[in-house]
């Protein structure tokens, strides 16, 4: 996972490294993900952000399970999806995971999911390296 170095300051609670306020994760889509025409079903989309998100907190050196030990809780309130272009079965992705506010109880990411490699496609249409597929965002609380 790639991210920057502007990241959220921690407080005494927090984790022992600061949260990146950006991070990049590269995916295979499987084959298990797609219908008998070998695109992605629009619900294995959601996983994909929750690695993302997942990987992200990891950078700080605290997993979710670390959180739900100390009795924090993240349920997600608000989860939006918009869908650019088909992703396919063997397209390598890349989820783009950026913090974009939070409080005390709330926190919010985007997501861009970006071709890296089509998995030689090409006669599905042209989609470029660096062709962004899908953007979403989620509020989680506590």
């Amino acid at each position: 996972m790639s991210h920057d170095h502007s990241a959220v300051s921690p407080t005494p609670s927090s984790p022992s490294h600061p949260v990146p306020r950006f991070g990049a994760l590269s995916t295979r889509i499987r084959y298990c993900e797609c219908d008998p025409m070998g695109v992605a079903h629009h619900a294995a989309y959601i996983p994909w952000l929750e690695m993302g998100r997942t990987e992200l907190l990891r950078e700080s050196g605290v997993t979710y399970a670390d959180l739900e030990n100390q009795g924090v809780l993240l349920v997600i309130v608000k989860l939006e999806m918009r869908y650019r272009r088909a992703v396919y079965y063997d397209d390598l992705v890349e989820v783009r995971t950026t913090v974009v506010g939070g409080s005390r109880v709330k926190i919010g990411h985007t997501y861009e999911l970006v071709l890296l490699d089509d998995g030689a496609r090409a006669a599905k249409g042209p989609r470029e390296p660096g062709t962004v597929l899908a953007a979403g965002a989620t509020t989680l609380a506590c």
